[in-house]
């Protein structure tokens, strides 16, 4: 009787799949395509750049282009900019809904081999410049620092550096942690119950604080003490909170946004620490607030429901009913911008007061802009197994259905060059998906149990994730694999942040103790 041979380990699999991978991938040009005629566009104002210029396809790959791009520019070797690169649809294209598709590598097997075009065509290839600077993935824990009580449940890092953060716990305090040294800042006493939500304001100058205990509390950020008394006037407890976007805000008057389970949000100001304006219409308890860079708030809520309000008179302009469940959360494509204001990977910070405003403004326009206008699109989360992307300033109806999760959705987040959307869900997955058109890009699998939080670097090349078994991990948001894996934490990991200077990463949770990790 012939030995029948064992099947195949996974070991074996995994390495039969990498060789089949790599087999295709030297996949290569043919040299007998002769030229094609090539014409940038600029993502922004959609106007063209330069005239069409004729590139062999052989030579047509997305380091040449980038250097083509350069030159017409006349950007020289020191102040190249990267950049990405997408074939731009024509009007019949467009009404068949298709994605824009992207140029990973070269011309040939993104555009011509897939009949999207021939050489015959005239490419139009839209360009977006990704970010100039690059963050190294975080690979080791430099400090824990014990101190909280209780679950830390709530972390952001200072819009200005990687050396602040804060933190709220289930112990009734908020700290204040020096990052670079490993040690604890300040203690935020004053609450008397769970705080669970923190937020640094864009200037760098106030942090505020939401809990359990029904209050909003506000603290100076450079010396750790209270601005105050507790603003009372929720009637439960406070789920999320925003600061007005700097660009927006009158001169030392700023304004933050608080949602509670009361179903109201309020906007409080902060000079003379009273309510504004009480934005009432949702029926359960609002789950997210944002306040968006062109003067509207966004709330999401248990009841259903996505509410855009206007904040001059808190007038309720649109409201978004897609959801078959609670909305968990929600994020704006231009949310890193509006958090780091007049605050960029330079460290330079502008003199006085109007061209910090100014700047911030400049940095918003810039992030916002897409063929010549100012979008701001807006993503839910929901106990559906579902989301919806949004531009509620065009349509109430959404862009697109993003499906592919098999349990809650918890929490969802855009990079920050506004370009992809990520996605954690009870179901042990992070999920990518293309923040123009909402196409999923790619299951992030490694985590055996629910994903509460995930965070973009600052270029929007990694991406970090905080799961309930206990790990953090990071991924490589161009390939959709693991980067690094990052043990450490004693027990589930509820909150995470990647400083806006791409330094360090945060994160807290059920053990405790805050980790910063570093590469």
């Amino acid at each position: 009787m012939a030995t029948v041979l064992p099947p195949p380990s996974k070991r074996q699999k995994v390495a039969l799949a990498a060789q089949a991978k790599e087999q295709q991938e030297i996949d290569s040009i043919p040299e007998n395509l002769g030229n094609v005629r090539i014409q940038f566009h600029d993502h922004a104002t959609g106007r063209p750049t330069g005239a069409a210029i004729s590139v062999p396809v052989v030579d047509a790959t997305v380091k040449n282009l980038e250097l083509l791009l350069n030159t017409i520019q006349g950007n020289d070797d020191q102040h190249r900019i990267p950049y990405r690169f997408s074939l731009v649809l024509s009007e019949n294209e467009k009404d068949a809904s298709r994605a824009l598709p992207d140029i990973p590598s070269d011309i040939y097997h993104s555009v011509l081999r897939n009949g999207l075009r021939t050489v015959e065509d005239s490419i139009n290839l839209q360009y977006t410049p990704q970010a100039i600077f690059r963050v190294k993935a975080v690979s080791r824990c430099s400090a824990s620092i014990t101190g909280h009580g209780e679950a830390i449940l709530a972390t952001q890092f200072s819009p200005s550096s990687s050396s602040k953060m804060v933190t709220g716990s289930g112990d009734s305090t908020a700290r204040i942690w020096d990052c670079d040294t490993g040690t604890p800042m300040f203690t935020l006493k004053g609450h008397t119950s769970w705080v669970l939500a923190v937020s640094w304001s864009p200037d760098d100058s106030t942090i505020v604080t939401g809990s359990m205990d029904n209050t909003v509390r506000l603290w100076d950020a450079k010396t750790g003490t209270s601005l105050g008394g507790p603003m009372r006037g929720h009637t439960k407890w406070i789920t999320s909170l925003a600061w007005e976007p700097y660009h927006l805000q009158s001169p030392e008057n700023p304004r933050v946004a608080s949602a509670s389970k009361d179903a109201t949000v309020r906007i409080w100001n902060v000079t003379i620490k009273r309510v504004e304006i009480v934005l009432s219409g949702h029926k359960d308890t609002v789950s997210c607030v944002k306040w968006g860079g062109t003067g509207n708030i966004y709330t999401a809520s248990h009841d259903k429901t996505v509410k855009v309000w206007s904040v001059k008179d808190g007038r309720l302009i649109h409201t978004l009913n897609s959801h078959a469940h609670w909305v968990n959360h929600l994020a704006l494509s231009t949310d890193f911008v509006l958090r780091t204001a007049y605050h960029d990977h330079t460290g330079r910070v502008p003199e006085g007061t109007a061209e910090r405003r100014t700047k911030a403004k400049q940095r918003y326009n810039t992030t916002a802009a897409t063929g010549g206008e100012i979008v701001e699109r807006l993503v839910t989360a929901s106990d559906d197994f579902t989301m919806y992307l949004w531009e509620p300033m065009k349509s109430t109806k959404p862009l697109a259905r993003l499906l592919g999760h098999q349990k809650q959705v918890n929490h969802v987040t855009f990079s920050p060059d506004g370009l992809y959307i990520a996605s954690a869900g009870f179901d042990n997955h992070v999920k990518l998906w293309n923040a123009r058109d909402g196409k999923f890009i790619a299951t992030l699998r490694g985590h055996v149990a629910p994903v509460y939080q995930c965070s973009f670097s600052a270029d929007s090349r990694l991406l970090v994730s905080a799961s309930k078994d206990t790990t953090l991990k990071v991924w490589d948001v161009r390939t959709g694999r693991l980067s690094t894996d990052l043990p450490g934490h004693q027990d589930e990991v509820y909150a995470v942040d990647w400083s806006p200077d791409g330094q360090k990463v945060g994160s807290g949770g059920k053990d405790k103790a805050v980790r910063i990790w570093r590469h």
